[in-house]
């Protein structure tokens, strides 16, 4: 989106992803099993809605942001309201809300691998595109790109990820927004070595917020989401005094 303030908990992405897990959580329990089916089909179908709503001969990065921020307060509003028709089941979703580890155990990895690996795999054939994509679309078409075509299938990609994610480690946030920019400061923005890269620092820097989380405060252990919210939202502001024109 060339746009360093995109991230899938600031655009709406996520809050999609979560209210369909929390769905399937109260409502369906018996039916966990297809919490990361769910996840995918709220993330994909609020950023096409995202999209839809910012389309206007073409989809600019600042419309698709504004987009994002309302529908991802609309759609935390439904987290809201399926919370208070069932308070009786809210405490069980607390750190599904806030994003934690603490209950995740190898069930929950056999359960999204497929989804994961599938997103993973694809991402890693598609990097030149990507490439070519944060030129501009003008430049893209120029190259022969089709843009939207492009920009679609990456829209599946990102929202069968974050499903999976969402769907076991709840609406933790600002990961998607620090570790892209963390990992460009070392290794530039070249999306075939910085994709693979930003796979492992996020997965290191989620680890070292989940063992702060355990550890700052023992022997209660604190979600993870509160941790990454800490530094999330100094890293948001810093990206906003950087990037004012945004």
């Amino acid at each position: 989106m060339r746009n360093p303030l995109a991230g899938p908990n600031i655009i709406g992405v996520s809050s999609g992803a979560g209210l369909m897990t929390l769905i399937v959580i109260i409502l369906f329990p018996n039916y966990y099993y297809l919490a990361p089916v769910g996840s995918f089909t709220g993330a994909l179908l609020s950023t096409l809605f995202i999209y839809f709503l910012a389309w206007r001969d073409g989809a600019a990065p600042t419309k698709l942001i504004l987009a994002g921020v309302a529908v991802s307060s609309l759609l935390s509003a439904g987290n809201n309201i399926i919370m208070t028709f069932y308070p009786d089941k809210v405490s069980g979703v607390i750190g599904f809300m806030v994003g934690g580890l603490s209950s995740v155990n190898w069930k929950h990895v056999y359960m999204i691998w497929p989804y994961a690996l599938t997103g993973i795999v694809l991402l890693m054939l598609l990097p030149n595109k990507l490439n070519i994509l944060m030129l501009g679309d003008e430049s893209a078409v120029g190259l022969g790109l089709d843009v939207e075509k492009t920009r679609f299938i990456f829209i599946i990609i990102s929202s069968l990820l974050a499903g999976a994610a969402v769907s076991v480690a709840g609406l933790l946030g600002f990961v998607g927004l620090i570790v892209p920019h963390m990992t460009r400061l070392f290794i530039g923005s070249d999306y075939r070595y910085l994709m693979p890269a930003t796979i492992f620092t996020g997965s290191a820097t989620v680890l070292l917020c989940d063992t702060l989380a355990r550890v700052l405060f023992a022997p209660v252990e604190i979600p993870v989401g509160i941790i990454m919210s800490a530094l999330g939202a100094p890293f948001f502001l810093f990206l906003l005094r950087r990037k004012g024109e945004y």
